[in-house]
Parts: structure tokens; C-alpha cells; sequence
């Protein structure tokens, strides 16, 4: 089970990251990094800033154990989706009216005139968090059936339009290549929404909506339920967003500092939420709905047999993606953007950030999953102490390495922050517990792996710069 459905993550995500990559690739060598991608990618970051801590993370976490449990399950997520959409609709009609200063919050090192053309873009863009709100909420139904098909390969259809719309902008001017992204940024969500629904009523759980509109007034659920939900939901908003407002803070500073810095962060970042999503997001989305099911049977035994087994899957496919992240760095950018209006030196300090990134992939990876206990168990609020403590240092670091190494500087206090969200979550999971599951001849047969690694790369190396 634990591996036909990582299989499944893992596969959909593949191709929606090779699309993706395609996307990037497109858009390095359309715009570069300069003022215009710099602009795009402060308007495209606003939405998927919020999706991750609304809806992607914080959502899922709480929704699907409080889901599992409820006697009505259908008028329980009726009424939750009802008040989180108005929620963020009005959200969506706050940041639409008051752009400019939004994104004056998000990239205060902007000029005014920089604010004003980013703004428009930040309009368009932000209505792609209503649709995956709406995604987010079919998928969390979808993955109590057990079906993640549709929501691992559905990101693809974003990639698509957004490459369809580079396609369609073809020779126009950076100033509205970015407004045909933005647009195809939208198209995308839509898309994303249309085959969400479409697998809600192949999965047959559709009745379960349709029931609960028809008999929402006559088959109350218990309030309890829901306040509950809500409590959980608010802890796992910082839960689940140490990521990203760790990114919102790089982007912030990053502001400040040459014009491509911005670029160069979302350029190696894509890159290094490649593995991480590929095994470490795929893998817990995969489990989180049968570890909350044997915690709810109080089967905590089996719970944690599962979490090993998925410890050692990540430990494996996250150590030997980092150390090829960062022995290839520069060859990895090179071959990905380097073309167009991506210079030679645009490679070199993107290369150097991503060094920075992956040497953070194993502790975020891993750290994740160990949540998975905690959300399982709705200690939702410990977690948020948690992230908030590893946030809080890596904000620290973020002041404090920006000034003498840079846009570099930013990523590595990324992975300092990821490094403390590791050494906290082991700790909330229970330090006997962990040092129990590396307690293997695993660990040896890790340890020769990545020595073997390291000498193939080190050839690899040599090899490519023949060729490059």
C-alpha cells in the first residue's frame, strides 16, 4: 500500500514537474532574471504563499483527521468549505483593492514605479487561490478514498498554460509576456478545478455533497466537530507555513538587494522543491490518511512501523538527491537556463544558491513526515510552537548571513531554519522512538551509498565539463 500509492505521488508529480521545468526553462530563457521576471515571480508568489498556508498545508492537516472522525461527514465539509471560500473570497476582493500596498508589503525594496507595473499582476494572479482552494478541498476528499491520482498530476495543467501562454506571447515585448503568464496562471486553476470535480463524481463522492446540500437543515453535525477543526486549523497555519513565510522573507529581503536576486531564489528554489516534493510530499500525502486511520483504531504500533518504513524510503532518495544537488549544482543551472537572456553569470550565483537550498533537502524531507504523528494525533498546536521556534531562527540567520554572502546568505539560513524544524519535530515524535527506527543496518548501507555517490559524481563531473 505504502508504496503503490508513493508511486502514484511520486509519478503525477514527475510529470508535473517536468512540465513545470519546461515552464522554467521557457521563462529563464523569455525573461531571464531581471526587473520584469523579478516582477512576475513577487506576483505569482503572493497566491501560492497563501494556498500553502491556507489551503494546501494547514487545510489538509486539520480537515482529513476531523473529517476521518465525524459522524456526518458530508454536512461537516459542506459547512467547512462554505465559510472557507467566503473567507477567502474576501480575502481575494481585499488584495485585489488594495494591491499596491500589498505588494509593497511583499517587495518593499521595489521603486514606486516597479510597485505600480507589479501591482496589475498581482491582481490577475491572485485569483488562482480561489480555484485551488477549491482543489485543495475535492483533494482532501479524494485522499480519504484513497485516490491521488488526479490531485499528483493535475499541477501539470498549470505548467501547460502557463507554457502555452509563453508560446502565445511569442516575440511581445517582457511587459506583457508577464500578463499572458498571469493570465495562463489563472487558465490553470480552472483547468485544475474542472478534472477535481470530474474525479469527485468518479470516485462516487459526489452523493456525499449532494446529500449534504439536500439534507444539511435535517442532519446537523456536531459543533464540537467543527470548533475543533477550527482550532486545529489555525496551529497548523503555522504548522505548515514555515516554508513559506520563510520564503516570503527571503523574497523581502532579496528586494533589497541586486535586481535577479528575487529570480535566482525562485530559479534554484524549483529546483530543490523538486526532490522534496517528488519523495518527501508524495510519500506523506501518500500515508497521512492510513497513519490517521491506525491512530484512530489506537493501532499505535503499526502507525509507527509505517512511519519507518517511509523514514527509510526519504532517508535513501533525499540524501543522495542532496549531495548530487550540490556536487552538480552548477551543471544542473547550466543545463536548465542558461540560454537566452540567462548569462553565464546569472548560472554562477544561481548555482551557488542552490547549493545553499539542498543542503537543507534532508531535514525538511524528513521533518515532514515525523509531522505526520503529530497531525495524526490533532496536536496541530505543538507543531505550530514547533515551526514557529524553527522559523524564528531562521529569520536570524536571514538578517544575519544577507549582509556579508547576499541572495547566497538567504538560502542558507532556509536550511539552518529546516535543520531546528528537524531537531524540534524529532523531539515532540520522541527521541527514543527515532533513535529506535535509525537503529539499522540501514543506516550503514546509507553511508556507503552516498561514498559511492560522491566518487560517481565526482567522475560525472569531469565528464560534463568535456561536453559543456
Amino acid at each position: 500500500m505504502i508504496f503503490r500509492t508513493f508511486f502514484t505521488n511520486s509519478f503525477g508529480i514527475l510529470v508535473s514537474r517536468i512540465f513545470g521545468f519546461v515552464r522554467d526553462l521557457m521563462t529563464a530563457s523569455v525573461l531571464g532574471a531581471n526587473i520584469y521576471s523579478d516582477m512576475f515571480f513577487v506576483a505569482f508568489k503572493l497566491p501560492n504563499l497563501f494556498r500553502r498556508i491556507f489551503a494546501e498545508g494547514a487545510f489538509t492537516q486539520a480537515f482529513l483527521p476531523a473529517f476521518t472522525k465525524s459522524r456526518t461527514k458530508g454536512v461537516f465539509a459542506l459547512k467547512v468549505f462554505v465559510r472557507f471560500f467566503i473567507f477567502i473570497a474576501f480575502l481575494t476582493l481585499t488584495v485585489v483593492l488594495f494591491s499596491p500596498f500589498v505588494t509593497k508589503i511583499f517587495a518593499y525594496g521595489f521603486s514606486d514605479e516597479q510597485i505600480s507595473q507589479t501591482a496589475p499582476l498581482v491582481n490577475i494572479n491572485f485569483f488562482y487561490l480561489i480555484l485551488i482552494y477549491i482543489v485543495t478541498f475535492i483533494a482532501s476528499l479524494l485522499q480519504y478514498r484513497s485516490h491521488f491520482a488526479t490531485t499528483a498530476f493535475s499541477t501539470a495543467l498549470l505548467n501547460i498554460a502557463m507554457i502555452i501562454s509563453l508560446l502565445l506571447s511569442d516575440t511581445a515585448h517582457p511587459e506583457d509576456t508577464v500578463y499572458y503568464l498571469s493570465f495562463g496562471v489563472v487558465a490553470g486553476g480552472i483547468l485544475q478545478a474542472l478534472v477535481h470535480i470530474y474525479a469527485l463524481k468518479k470516485t462516487k463522492m459526489m452523493p456525499l455533497v449532494v446529500g449534504a446540500l439536500k439534507y444539511r437543515k435535517t442532519h446537523q453535525d456536531d459543533p464540537s466537530e467543527r470548533k475543533k477543526f477550527y482550532k486545529n486549523f489555525f496551529n497548523s497555519v503555522l504548522g505548515g507555513s514555515t516554508v513559506q513565510l520563510s520564503a516570503f522573507i527571503d523574497t523581502w529581503l532579496a528586494s533589497f538587494l541586486a535586481v535577479g536576486s528575487i529570480s535566482y531564489l525562485y530559479y534554484a528554489n524549483r529546483i530543490f522543491q523538486l526532490p522534496l516534493a517528488l519523495f518527501a510530499i508524495a510519500l506523506s500525502v501518500g500515508i497521512f490518511p492510513r497513519i490517521a486511520k491506525l491512530i484512530k483504531r489506537k493501532d499505535e504500533s503499526e502507525a509507527i512501523k509505517l512511519l519507518g518504513k517511509g523514514f527509510w524510503i526519504l532517508a535513501f532518495l533525499l540524501s543522495l538527491s542532496a549531495l548530487g544537488g550540490i556536487m552538480l549544482s552548477d551543471i544542473i543551472v547550466k543545463i536548465l537556463f542558461e540560454r537566452g537572456s540567462f548569462s553565464a553569470n546569472d548560472t554562477i550565483v544561481c548555482a551557488q544558491v542552490l547549493s545553499m537550498y539542498m543542503a537543507g533537502l534532508v531535514p525538511f524531507g524528513l521533518s515532514r513526515i515525523f509531522s505526520l504523528w503529530l497531525f495524526g494525533f490533532e496536536r496541530q498546536k505543538e507543531a505550530a510552537f514547533i515551526s514557529a521556534a524553527a522559523l524564528g531562527i531562521g529569520i536570524i540567520f536571514s538578517f544575519i548571513l544577507v549582509y556579508p554572502f547576499g541572495v547566497v546568505g538567504l538560502a542558507l539560513a532556509n536550511s539552518i531554519g529546516g535543520l531546528f524544524l528537524f531537531i524540534f519535530t524529532i523531539r515532540a515524535f520522541g527521541v527514543k522512538v527515532f533513535f529506535g527506527i535509525i537503529r539499522s543496518k540501514k543506516l550503514i548501507l546509507l553511508i556507503c551509498a552516498l561514498a559511492l555517490e560522491a566518487l560517481m559524481l565526482i567522475f560525472l563531473r569531469k565528464l560534463l565539463y568535456v561536453y559543456l
